[in-house]
């Protein structure tokens, strides 16, 4: 080995080193200081299996009720039919399996207690399915972003329809001013003392649009920063570049909190943006900013404390869920990675908590799955990335 050669591999080692012992030195400190985040496990026993030799395609929404029972939607048209759909086949070319119906309910078992969605004579059903939330009235919503989907539907959670808001089928033509239609909605989300209905959209627009969420009626819109949207087409994401003032497609969540903020899911600038209800601009975070193509910020759910102290955002990215203190915008620890295992992911998409502060995820692309992980409750942050959550008695909960 020559001399340069060491020393370039010297050198390497060195910086590795340095690294290593400035990322223990963070954790160190946030230990000293009695920093303590939410802790979890994957409980790998839930959902107990499917019927009918039933099967998910890619699972693009989670929503909870009042009762903690789980909604998710997924699309049948994600399952690779030669392999997979042989109980579908005609002829039947074996003894498993289906697609599920687009929309599953959960009971806090993981029991299956309903199943329903798909096309009807009373709507249409979205070209591509995207997102499952339930307001507070236990009502379902769906939007899509298929290249013609510009409208969101509403139902009872039985499955009952109820409403249609916005024209559908208007073609690919972005318009993030209109109050008639939407641009490909990522996920709906709701303030209840208020009445409203926080629309990201989404995969075609750069807006947060809010609705009367009895009504459908738009009651406002904005962009990043609080200014007017803008669809102009804007260049690939650059880490080092300048900030960029709108919003990236898809926006791809808006939440209110109970303290008035709303938190958007600007998911290709790899950012998180907080706003007032009326639009004004508050503050931003960047996560993992140096994320290329799908972005970090995918989804988020807050903790189901009175404050909501802390938030989870779901990166499909980079495989994990990001734990942060809500009020700083400080991520604290992260947990899970890339994999088909349990508490392990492959383009974790959505997330929502229920009452007794557990976390639910879906996962897109290959993952087709959901997930639970239990709320253990507090502890000391130990680890940066904690990786894999399995339970610490080796079964589910």
């Amino acid at each position: 080995m020559n001399s340069k050669r060491r020393h370039l591999i010297g050198g390497a080692i060195a910086g590795l080193a340095i690294a290593l012992a400035c990322a223990q030195e963070a954790i160190d400190e946030a230990a000293s200081t009695g920093t303590e985040a939410p802790r979890f496990e994957v409980d790998p026993f839930w959902p107990k299996p499917l019927p009918e030799h039933w099967l998910l395609g890619s699972t693009i929404g989670v929503g909870v009720d009042s009762r903690d029972h789980v909604f998710i939607i997924h699309r049948r048209a994600s399952i690779d039919a030669r392999t997979e759909l042989g109980a579908e086949a005609d002829p039947p070319t074996a003894a498993c399996c289906r697609a599920a119906p687009e929309v599953l309910e959960f009971d806090t078992e993981g029991n299956l207690v309903n199943s329903w969605g798909g096309p009807s004579d009373e709507y249409v059903w979205p070209e591509s399915n995207h997102g499952i939330t339930v307001d507070h009235m236990d009502n379902v919503w769906i939007g899509g972003n298929g290249a013609t989907d510009s409208h969101i539907l509403k139902f009872t959670r039985d499955g009952r329809f109820l409403a249609s808001f916005g024209q559908p089928e208007l073609g690919q033509e972005p318009d993030s001013h209109s109050e008639t239609r939407f641009n490909r909605v990522a996920e709906v989300a709701f303030d209840a003392e208020a009445n409203e209905a926080y629309v990201a959209d989404g995969y075609g627009g750069r807006r947060v649009a809010v609705l009367d969420a009895s009504t459908g009626a738009f009651k406002r819109y904005w962009g990043a920063y609080g200014n007017a949207p803008d669809d102009t087409p804007t260049p690939p994401y650059d880490p080092d570049a300048p900030p960029l003032q709108q919003f990236r497609t898809p926006v791809h969540c808006a939440e209110p909190s109970r303290d008035g903020l709303v938190y958007v899911c600007d998911r290709p600038n790899n950012r998180i943006q907080v706003f007032q209800a009326d639009g004004t601009f508050v503050d931003e975070v960047m996560i993992a900013p140096r994320t290329l193509g799908g972005g970090s910020t995918w989804d988020l759910a807050f903790s189901r404390d009175p404050g909501q102290r802390y938030m989870y955002v779901a990166d499909g990215s980079n495989h994990r869920v990001h734990v942060m203190d809500r009020a700083s915008l400080q991520v604290l620890t992260t947990f899970g990675d890339g994999g088909r295992q349990a508490g392990q992911f492959i383009g974790v998409h959505s997330i929502a908590t229920d009452s007794r502060g557990n976390v639910y995820t879906t996962e897109t692309y290959e993952g087709k799955r959901i997930q639970k992980f239990v709320y253990m409750g507090m502890g000391p942050v130990s680890a940066e990335h904690q990786g894999t959550p399995w339970p610490s008695g080796g079964r589910g909960r």
